[in-house]
């Protein structure tokens, strides 16, 4: 019987940390919640601590954090609550932990996720900006902590189980001709020009499978979410871009395939629950119960596939030309994007607005080597300050925008 393991869950009240303990709950002989963190949602997180009684509790927000010390002082709970960047770290590598999942949306969640990999741990990398920020830093912690690295996001924890077990140093080694990243089309797959220019936030956080968190969710409205796992894949099965093609699958039954050099194309199908992933990354190699519905292929009926319309979706394009260019210029991409969403889920910009605002950020950028985290936070900052410029010379008001990444 194998040991029970200790769990950091970064991001734990958000959509995949909810999933996470779901699949811990289930499997209490095997794994414990060690630590858990949030950004600012307080009650959230204290209903967890209740339930799962770590020993650290984590806040970015040092007055939320003292709400949290107050409210399980008063419940008679000992979980010792941190607040800041450094306590992030800290618990994602406490000598301790066996496992991380990297689960904090954005920008935020790159240097907890750095010193995971550092440390060693087993990283369950639900973080997609970690790899787009810094794809080469963080691959490289991760060979220098001899930490294990296990991909989260459905598609690329797809392609993760079809490649080959024993991999060579690039995909051509492994006899793969390309990756096929599948895309649900989001909740505009069908909508007209004119419809996207007038879409609001409700209608994009609309989305016909999945149930994720409001940023990803207008990524995925935008084809920016794929746009970000065409850059995961890149470093995490050590592709070139034009190994790495996009295909519409409005079902989300097929997860991602794999296409070989002797014609076989193999794919992992399941119902579209992110609980399939976790409890794959946590019990690897093992497989785990993990709460999913069984996939009724009958009730499914048909498999619909479609090349994805770069004209109404341009942030696709946008991604793969910051790819190629390299150094800092997929950072920038993804700080811009950032702000160009929360720009939209506040209703000062119209939806086509975003990848307007990505693509003038990224002409004005000046791209440099991503030889450093510095360099690299040096440029998401850049990015976001232009993209507030760009707002400002159009006129709109910055209220209530955030600003730069927690340092």
């Amino acid at each position: 019987m194998s040991r029970l393991q200790n769990v950091t869950v970064l991001g734990a009240t958000g959509t995949i940390g909810v999933h996470t303990l779901d699949v811990i709950a289930r499997h209490p002989e095997r794994f414990r919640a060690h630590a858990l963190t949030a950004n600012s949602r307080v009650e959230p997180l204290f209903e967890q601590c209740k339930q799962f009684q770590p020993a650290y509790a984590v806040m970015l927000d040092a007055d939320a954090a003292e709400r949290l010390r107050l409210m399980l002082r008063d419940a008679g709970l000992s979980t010792e609550v941190l607040y800041g960047m450094q306590a992030l770290e800290k618990v994602a590598s406490l000598p301790e932990v066996d496992v991380v999942m990297a689960a904090i949306v954005g920008a935020a969640g790159l240097k907890p996720a750095m010193a995971a990999a550092r440390s060693g741990k087993r990283v369950l990398l639900a973080n997609k900006e970690t790899l787009v920020m810094s794809g080469s830093l963080f691959m490289e912690a991760v060979r220098e902590g001899a930490a294990t690295l296990l991909p989260i996001d459905s598609e690329h924890n797809a392609i993760f189980q079809v490649l080959p077990s024993k991999q060579g140093k690039n995909l051509t080694q492994n006899g793969v001709k390309r990756i096929l990243l599948t895309a649900s089309g989001g909740p505009f797959r069908k909508a007209s020009h004119a419809e996207l220019v007038t879409a609001t936030p409700a209608q994009a956080l609309n989305h016909p499978n999945w149930v994720m968190g409001p940023k990803i969710t207008i990524d995925s409205a935008t084809l920016m979410n794929k746009g970000l796992e065409v850059i995961e894949a890149r470093w995490l099965f050590n592709a070139t871009p034009d190994q790495v093609d996009v295909v519409v699958h409005p079902q989300s039954v097929i997860h991602s395939m794999v296409e070989y050099i002797d014609g076989s194309v193999l794919a992992q199908l399941g119902s579209p629950d992110m609980r399939t992933p976790i409890a794959y990354a946590l019990g690897y190699p093992d497989r785990l119960e993990s709460g999913v519905a069984t996939l009724d292929l009958f009730k499914v009926a048909r498999l619909d596939f479609e090349a994805p319309d770069t004209t109404r979706f341009p942030c696709l394009v946008l991604s793969y030309e910051a790819l190629r260019r390299g150094g800092t210029a997929p950072a920038i991409l993804n700080a811009a994007n950032e702000i160009a969403v929360q720009a939209f889920l506040l209703q000062k910009i119209g939806f086509m607005d975003i990848p307007r605002m990505i693509e003038s950020v990224l002409a004005d950028a000046n791209i440099e080597d991503a030889s450093s985290l510095q360099h690299v936070i040096a440029a998401d900052g850049w990015a976001r300050h232009a993209a507030q410029q760009w707002m400002k010379a159009s006129g709109i008001e910055l209220s209530g925008m955030e600003s730069g990444i927690a340092c």
